[in-house]
Order: C-alpha cells, then sequence, then structure tokens
C-alpha cells in the first residue's frame, strides 16, 4: 500500500516543489532521498530509519515552530533531514540556526513538508515527541496567518516582497492544506485535541476568505490569482524584479486544486473554481510549442524559440497581463511580449512558457470534481 503524505489540495504541485528542493538530499543508510521519504510505503513510516529522521526533523525545528527550506544553506556542514548527524554536526547546526535571523519559511516546501513528515511517523508509531513537534508547527501556522487570512513566504517576517501573502511555490496552499486537513480530522491529522482543531477551523475559514478575495476579476468575470498579493489590500502584488503583478498560469493550478479538496463547498467556492477554470480555458496558447534548439554561437550552445504547430496541444505561460491576458515576458522590470525579445540568458533561463500546467486539472480533475458535487 503505498500512501502519499503530501496528500489533499495541491499535492502534486507540492510534491513537485519538494522534489526540487531536496534532490541532493540522502542518507546515509539507504540513500533514501526526502522525496522518498514523504511518498513511503505506510509501513515504512514505523521502521528505525524512518524514526531517527523524524527525530532529525524535530532536531531541525526552530523555536518558532517552523522550518527552513531543506538545504544546504541551513546546513553548514552540508547534512540534512535524511542523514546520520555527528554531535559535531549537530553543533554546527544548532548555532547556524541561533544565528539565522529568519529561520522559518513556507518556500519550497518548508514546514507544512516536516509536519506531515512528522504525522506520518506519529500514525505509524505513536511517539508522542511527534505529535508535540506537529502541534508546535500547527501553532506557528497560526501565529504566522495575517488578519487578512494570508500567509507570507517567512514568518518571522523578512523585508520586502517576501512578506507579500505568498502564493508563489505552494506557500499559502501548503499551509492552508494542513489545517484544513487536521481542522476535519483527516487520516494521520486527526492527531490534536478539540480546542486547537477549533483554532484550525477558525484559520481555514479565514485563510479560504482571503483566497476568494484575492482571485482576480476583469470586468466583473473571475480569473485567477497573482504570485504574490499585499497582504493588506489583498491587490495583485510584485514580488522579485521580473514577477510584476499579473495573473499566474501555474500557481493558480494549485489554489483551485485547494478548492475542489471542500468537501461541501459554498457557492462562493464553486463559482471560484468555475471563474479559474474558464479563465485556464481562455488562456490557453494553441498551435505553438516551445523548442530547445542548439545553436553553438549561444553561451551553453542553445536557445529556446516559440514555434507554430497545428498539432501542438495547448500549452500556458507562467505570466499573464491583467485585462488582455497576453503572456508577459519580463526583463529587469521591462514587459516584452515575445520570448524571443528577451536577452539569451532570460529565454533559457526560466519557464516563461511553454507550461502545460491546468492540463490534467481540465481534463481529469475538474470533471470529477463536477461529479462528485453534482451539475
Amino acid at each position: 500500500m503505498r500512501w502519499w503524505v503530501t496528500w489533499g489540495a495541491g499535492w502534486s504541485g507540492v510534491l513537485t516543489v519538494v522534489a526540487l528542493m531536496v534532490t541532493s538530499l540522502e542518507s546515509a543508510a539507504r540513500g533514501r532521498s526526502w522525496r522518498e521519504c514523504l511518498s513511503a510505503d505506510l509501513e515504512w513510516y514505523g521502521t528505525a530509519e524512518a524514526i531517527r529522521i523524524a527525530d532529525n526533523v524535530l532536531y531541525y525545528q526552530s523555536a518558532h515552530g517552523g522550518w527552513y527550506k531543506n538545504d544546504n544553506s541551513v546546513h553548514p556542514s552540508g547534512h540534512a533531514a535524511t542523514e546520520k548527524l555527528t554531535e559535531e554536526q549537530r553543533r554546527v547546526h544548532r548555532d547556524a540556526l541561533r544565528e539565522r535571523v529568519y529561520p522559518c519559511t513556507l518556500d519550497n516546501g518548508a514546514t507544512h513538508s516536516e509536519m506531515r513528515y512528522l504525522a506520518a511517523v506519529h500514525g505509524a508509531t505513536g511517539e508522542s515527541r511527534f505529535r508535540e513537534g506537529f502541534a508546535k508547527g500547527v501553532r506557528y501556522l497560526l501565529k504566522a496567518q495575517y488578519p487578512s487570512g494570508g500567509w507570507a513566504q517567512f514568518y518571522p517576517l523578512r523585508p520586502g516582497y517576501s512578506s507579500r501573502i505568498t502564493f508563489n511555490d505552494g506557500a499559502m496552499t501548503g499551509a492552508l492544506s494542513v489545517l484544513h486537513e487536521v481542522a476535519n480530522g483527516r487520516a494521520s491529522m486527526d492527531l490534536l485535541d478539540e480546542e486547537l482543531r477549533a483554532e484550525c477551523k477558525q484559520a481555514v475559514a479565514k485563510g479560504i476568505a482571503c483566497v476568494l478575495k484575492c482571485q482576480i476579476e476583469v470586468k466583473g468575470r473571475k480569473t485567477a490569482w497573482c504570485q504574490q498579493h499585499d497582504e493588506r489590500t489583498l491587490a495583485p502584488a510584485q514580488g522579485r524584479i521580473s514577477e510584476l503583478p499579473s495573473i499566474s498560469g501555474a500557481e493558480s493550478v494549485d489554489v483551485v486544486r485547494f478548492l475542489m479538496s471542500i468537501e461541501r463547498p459554498s457557492l462562493d467556492v464553486i463559482r471560484a473554481v468555475e471563474g479559474a477554470v474558464s479563465w485556464f480555458e481562455r488562456a490557453s496558447i494553441k498551435g505553438v510549442r516551445v523548442v530547445t534548439v542548439q545553436d553553438d554561437s549561444l553561451p551553453g550552445g542553445r536557445d529556446r524559440r516559440v514555434v507554430e504547430d497545428a498539432d501542438a496541444d495547448p500549452i500556458w505561460a507562467r505570466y499573464y497581463e491583467i485585462g488582455t491576458n497576453r503572456p508577459l515576458f519580463i526583463e529587469q522590470g521591462v514587459v516584452k511580449y515575445n520570448l524571443a525579445e528577451l536577452s539569451h540568458s532570460h529565454r533559457v533561463g526560466h519557464g516563461w512558457i511553454g507550461g502545460r500546467w491546468p492540463a490534467r486539472l481540465l481534463k481529469v480533475e475538474y470533471p470529477a470534481w463536477r461529479e462528485r458535487i453534482g451539475k
């Protein structure tokens, strides 16, 4: 039996993020990556190896209750959650974590994936320390939630765009989906007392209301979401210099998946899903495909181009202009409307266009959801 720790809303997006985040993390015993830890057979979570890794996860937990990214930037020794640690490695990590100004984040799957892992090991072992670590993570998420209902990329807050409500890399949906599963007592998440679960229910209600208010409307018609939204006004907001306010063809998919995971969706939730699905269909780009071609005259010997192909499957852009649905290609804050207009490094260094993020949602998941809630 295979059981996905990251099941629930946005699981595919979270798994993708986690895979990118931790491909270098390997255990000394079996070479098990962090992604494999999150998608193991149910029986594995009770093994000595799983327990050892869970104890590492607890060790890496910040005093605030969250975690930093599972990469070498938090572990100067180069060791990570799945590895066996010496006392010296533990000391080095403890000193580094103590000095880190912003020790907790939801970026790249951090915090909510560690919480899911602890819940899974607790479910297999019943060991109270794993429940306590999970509960500490829940309290962290509750404290980190803005009054407006959203979550920033970092908490304690880091200055700049990281303090915006962040849908980018599944930060918002990662936090919200964990609390949603706790509030509803799903699977291994049913491990907290009623008082804390009640707090989670309130946080989820605020979070859902925030998601619905953040959905971008154009002339009264619902579209999708920006990567970041202002934490007070909820308006689309700029992230990095090449992340101008826009509609995201990627992050919006997991937002819709979360909304579809709500067992008894309100009419507002249904309308939000329908509006986003309709926008995905309108925003699809047909008759072209993105190719990587060899060009020895360029650095790295390759280039990326958009070419015509009447038989190509629909594709989507990462960013769309609000109001026109034109794909955006942004370099140093300057908007361009064709991939070819970007410098070579920007053409090949970012997935501006060619993604198929909503494809499965439109073809499989949305029809199944419509069938479930009744036409």
